[in-house]
């Protein structure tokens, strides 16, 4: 055989054995991270888990019957938090069902707080006929304001507004009892099922 060829055989042969090395150094680190199982290990909630250390905005707002409600007062347990308008025909009600159902099924009463996506149409009037068709009378405040009182609010969980041209984004989300974001849900995928087994992950009974 030709040196030349001897010399390429052998790199070959070294490569393929350097691959076969690596490849199983890493399912090795691979398994040795997922657990004996070799599963991904499966997250505690059913809803989409927000990156860490994401507090919720600081606010200090009127609800529909003209107390204030402040992100700092929410502080202490888990709170239900999602973005309604009151002349909303099919989301929001939908939503403000799911919510009402989660509530139902808990032992201990949860903060729960809609924030008014349409100032000025929602209006402390709107908002309480719309929490008494949905049952959530004394259940749920609604967070009412002007739109640039709202704004800061909106930005901070990352909801775009109800436009004339464009629907608002129907979100649900929980905070823990720090007051940071911790789980999101489309409105769709809200069930009362699932938000009550994520409240309870994060300590409501």
């Amino acid at each position: 055989m030709r040196p030349r060829y001897l010399i390429l055989l052998v790199a070959a042969s070294a490569l393929a054995l350097a691959a076969v090395v690596l490849a199983a150094q890493r399912a090795h680190h691979e398994a040795s991270r997922l657990g004996d199982g070799g599963a991904v290990p499966a997250s505690r909630f059913q809803g989409a888990e927000l990156p860490p250390g994401v507090r919720a905005p600081s606010f200090s707002l009127r609800d529909q019957d003209g107390r204030t409600v402040t992100a700092r007062g929410l502080i202490g347990r888990p709170v239900v938090v999602t973005f309604l308008y009151t002349h909303c025909k099919q989301t929001c009600p939908i939503t403000a069902q799911q919510v009402k159902g989660a509530l139902d099924d808990l032992r201990h009463p949860v903060q729960a707080i809609a924030i008014s996506v349409d100032p000025p149409k929602d209006t402390p009037a709107s908002a309480r006929r719309f929490l008494a068709r949905a049952g959530l009378t004394g259940r749920m405040h609604f967070l009412l304001g002007s739109r640039r009182q709202l704004e800061p609010v909106w930005r901070g969980f990352a909801i775009a507004p109800q436009l004339p041209q464009r629907e608002h984004q129907a979100r649900v989300e929980l905070l823990d009892a720090r007051g940071m974001q911790r789980i999101g849900f489309p409105a769709q995928q809200a069930t009362p099922e699932r938000l009550v087994h994520d409240l309870r992950a994060l300590g409501a009974t």
